[in-house]
């Protein structure tokens, strides 16, 4: 309480009313999988978070586009399905995605020598990827650009700048040092003059660098300086570890200067080799060469990528698109499931089956699995190939992708159109050209009772998702729309209620908590997400001396007892019809 000690008027401001719970985000997704580049936790400490993409462009930037990988292990898919199933994501109408990157073991970074092989480490120079990946696998063009330089610029010019007097075959290079131009050979000698340096064909040198990766895509970085007080230091443009955040995420080059290397060892490095261009400038390229994609995944590779993800507390799906192809599909499933299970995660996982499956074969593993934290789909959507074209006739038409990626944005899409408690079936699968296998009601009867979600195609009505159960044998949380509306509503209490933690554990505390659920279940009533012809029928809130011992309250336990009346979805709608004579009573 304030402490009034002259006399006065007081004005204060209070709250007589209970603090809002709002409803948390429930479509914010998280893939873990194999991508051509990009940042990555590799378990020996780094807590590498993922950045939250809005678009595909953002993945392609980051991780890498379509263009398939080239696993170091013979007889596995190298199809990039982690990228097409983000693209499939958008597309299907999802807006938030994380992704964490998988990386398997023996991936390389590509790298390319400047100074020779073998050179002292301290005097060495190299150029090389940040991250692993065939894609690190393209050459570096550096350029050396000469500007003329008056004796105005030259004081104007930047501590660190190199500079070149006299004619060829006579140059001569120099270092500004302050305020001062020094010999290059021996900054730490007198200062010379300016003017007769001005007067001597001066030229200011800096370094222009075209990064061009294995796809063709171009990095340019101009106006670089050769020594380390330069502000546009090529070992800072192209720092190994960038302090800006965009340009650890985007940049994919990096060069690697040695602790004893001089500007002008520096500049000589990188222009040993070098030709002149039509405009007299020198000219280098360096290639890249060892960078590997690294065998498949295993579980191990995948269970580090998860990791990453357990502070993540806005994600609330959870996929490995392309693991199924992989050897070790059913533990990275059971990870999958584990992290989603894990408590206060909120989360579902969505589930492949492997490729290829018969009817059977997915109906026994459908059978392996058992958790409400889980929905299964099956079979694989067959998709146009984005990468062929008339002129690409190595590249197939037509591709087979996991149905995860598509049935992720369509949970997104179900949310934003109806809300989280409405199944996400019975809804367009907007990029299927067809889907693997083409099932029927027969075949759908075996495979709907051990919980594997179909995709069917229903004539006139196009390509549908054609399933809503979660993978488990519990009736009561049978459907993924009773999940997910679950943790949907058991994270928003939580997260809204986080002012009562520490508060005197009392009748107030207990009517503001009451109050405060009762108004968020009456809006969700309101939405109509609960059943109920009046609010009493659809949920109850109790949190008073019924709820709670004194035990309870002598550990500083505060409980509060809710029910809700959740809506089902009508997965069999039943019309029962009879004949009637003309004279007959409805």
């Amino acid at each position: 309480m304030p402490e009034y000690l002259a006399p006065g008027v007081y004005v204060e401001e209070t709250s007589y009313r209970a603090k809002p719970i709002e409803g948390v985000g429930t479509s914010t997704t998280a893939f873990v999988g194999l991508a051509r580049k990009g940042p990555f936790s590799s378990g020996a400490g780094d807590r590498e978070l993922p950045e939250l993409l809005t678009s595909f462009n953002d993945f392609e930037r980051i991780y890498g586009g379509l263009t398939d990988l080239a696993p170091t292990t013979t007889g596995v898919s190298n199809t990039n399905y982690l990228a097409h199933a983000v693209r499939a994501f958008f597309d299907e109408g999802g807006s938030r995605l994380y992704v964490s990157r998988v990386v398997g073991n023996g991936a390389g970074t590509a790298a390319g020598n400047v100074t020779a092989a073998g050179s002292a480490a301290e005097k060495a120079v190299r150029f090389l990827s940040r991250f692993p990946g065939t894609l690190g696998n393209g050459r570096i063009d550096v350029r050396e650009t000469l500007a003329p330089a008056t004796a105005a610029a030259m004081a104007k010019a930047p501590d660190g700048s190199l500079l070149l007097t006299g004619a060829a075959g006579a140059a001569v290079y120099h270092l500004k040092v302050g305020d001062s131009w020094h010999s290059a050979a021996a900054p730490a000698g007198p200062a010379e003059d300016a003017a007769m340096l001005a007067a001597d064909s001066a030229r200011v040198v800096t370094a222009s660098v075209t990064a061009i990766d294995a796809d063709g895509e171009e990095t340019r970085y101009d106006g670089l300086g050769f020594d380390r007080s330069h502000p546009a230091w090529i070992g800072h443009a192209m720092a190994l570890a960038p302090d800006r955040r965009s340009d650890h995420l985007h940049n994919l080059f990096a060069i690697s200067v040695g602790e004893s290397v001089s500007a002008l060892e520096l500049r000589d490095a990188l222009f040993a080799a070098a030709r002149p261009n039509a405009a007299g400038e020198l000219e280098r390229r360096v290639k890249l060469t060892g960078g590997l994609d690294g065998a498949a995944p295993a579980k191990a590779d995948y269970a580090r990528a998860l990791a990453v993800l357990a502070g993540m507390q806005d994600v609330s799906i959870v996929a490995a698109p392309g693991a199924a192809a992989y050897a070790d599909a059913k533990a990275i499933n059971d990870l999958l499931i584990a992290h989603a299970e894990a408590p206060g995660a909120y989360r579902i996982a969505v589930l492949d089956l492997p490729r290829g499956q018969s009817i059977n074969q997915a109906r026994r593993l459908g059978g392996l699995i058992d958790s409400s934290y889980a929905a299964l789909y099956y079979p694989w959507v067959v998709v146009a190939n984005p990468l062929a074209g008339p002129r690409r006739r190595g590249i197939p038409r037509e591709l087979t992708l996991p149905p995860s990626g598509f049935i992720c944005g369509i949970y997104a899409r179900n949310d934003a159109l109806r809300g989280v408690w409405k199944a996400p079936a019975n809804l367009v699968v907007r990029g299927a050209l067809r889907f693997e296998i083409d099932i029927n009601s027969a075949q759908q009867q075996l495979l709907n009772p051990v919980g594997v979600n179909c995709l069917r195609y229903l004539p006139g009505r196009g390509y549908r998702v054609w399933g809503a159960r979660t993978a488990t044998s519990d009736p009561e949380w049978r459907y993924v729309s009773v999940r997910r509306y679950f943790n949907y509503l058991e994270s928003s209490i939580e997260c809204g209620t986080q002012w009562a933690v520490f508060e005197p554990n009392g009748e107030r505390l207990w009517a503001n908590v009451r109050q405060a659920v009762s108004d968020f279940l009456y809006s969700e009533w309101r939405k109509g997400a609960l059943q109920g012809a009046t609010p009493r029928e659809a949920y109850f809130v109790r949190c008073d001396r019924s709820t709670m011992t004194q035990n309870d309250l002598d550990n500083g336990r505060l409980v509060c007892l809710i029910g809700v009346a959740f809506l089902k979805p009508a997965e069999f709608v039943i019309f029962r019809v009879g004949q009637k004579t003309a004279d007959a009573r409805a």
